[in-house]
């Protein structure tokens, strides 16, 4: 199969890496100089050092020629600029099937990934792999398990089998809601626990977190007519856990530097990568509130982004809630 990875950070040249030991991969970037540097050196420096391509890996950036002839894309471009991405797709008339890889909330609309797609390019054949998944591990080649959700259940299944291999597992979902908002949730949550963690405040308060973020997030998701079994699955308790206790986990970083009182500008720019969870939070609050779905974990951590309260300010409201039942 020829595959065009559109979007050279790390995740996007992790995959290109690992799907170019079984099919043709050409991985698009739109600085030249970028393209060039991995022309010469045979990995992405940048964001991917110590990786060298396979041999049928072909770094490009020509958009033109990435696309052309390709039977399946790869929309590798962090949320902030996938509405961009499909707008290239749309005007250059290309109407190959593609997956996209981003988590999140799109700023501004609230729309989850899937809703951006629809609104740009209306019904196509497409879908989300997503799922527990750091780019280095996944360009080392060490076993990883995730998930292509697609409304297209045949078409979900058919990718998953094409782009499995030896140490990395797909699995095939028609749930797209549930496995989109498990993989923007997560993130708010893995900022929470950063803080948690920062804090020193212990296994104790870290498992718990993790069991009424799950909880916020299957509630969430459900609202918004995604299934409660597909956040116990990879794309949602997996993620979940991933990001919350990885150390390659950049919005879990963003947590444990906030518990140092670092201001979140400051920590933005010295991370140089994308922490969706940061603008997710908000979005994830807004839309929760006008769902009438109480989000506590995600209302802490909005507050303490905004510097309205401090990190263990936040976590005495926590603990001081209204007593109640556990499953509400």
């Amino acid at each position: 199969m020829r595959i065009a990875v559109l979007g050279a950070g790390a995740w996007g040249t992790a995959l290109a890496i690992s799907f170019a030991h079984r099919h043709s991969v050409v991985l698009w970037a739109r600085d030249p100089a970028r393209v060039a540097s991995m022309q010469a050196a045979r990995e992405n420096s940048r964001y991917l050092p110590g990786h060298a391509f396979p041999a049928s890996l072909d770094p490009t950036g020509d958009f033109e020629g990435a696309t052309d002839g390709a039977e399946l894309l790869l929309l590798a471009a962090p949320l902030a600029g996938l509405r961009t991405a499909l707008q290239s797709l749309r005007e250059a008339r290309i109407s190959a099937p593609f997956l996209w890889v981003c988590k999140g909330l799109e700023k501004g609309s609230g729309l989850l990934p899937h809703q951006v797609v629809h609104d740009v390019l209306g019904r196509r054949v497409c879908g989300v792999l997503t799922g527990p998944s750091f780019a280095d591990e996944v360009a080392r080649e060490l076993p990883t398990a995730v998930t292509i959700a697609s409304d297209d259940a045949t078409f979900a299944l058919r990718c998953a089998e094409d782009l499995h291999g030896p140490r990395l597992r797909i699995y095939a979902s028609d749930d797209v809601i549930g496995a989109e908002v498990g993989g923007a949730v997560k993130n708010v949550m893995a900022i929470a626990t950063g803080v948690c963690d920062g804090l020193g405040l212990g296994m104790n308060a870290r498992a718990a977190l993790l069991t009424r973020g799950l909880h916020e997030i299957t509630r969430f998701g459900k609202a918004l007519g995604g299934r409660a079994d597909t956040f116990m699955g990879l794309t949602g308790m997996g993620d979940l856990f991933l990001t919350c206790t990885g150390d390659l986990s950049r919005n879990r970083r963003v947590g444990l530097l906030l518990a140092t009182g670092k201001p979140l500008d400051q920590i933005t720019r010295e991370l140089g990568h994308v922490a969706e969870g940061v603008p997710a939070a908000h979005e994830v609050q807004r839309r929760a509130a006008a769902l009438g779905v109480a989000m506590p974990i995600t209302d802490w951590v909005c507050a303490v982004l905004d510097g309205t309260v401090t990190p263990i300010q936040g976590v005495a409201a926590l603990m001081e809630r209204d007593i109640g039942f556990e499953d509400k």
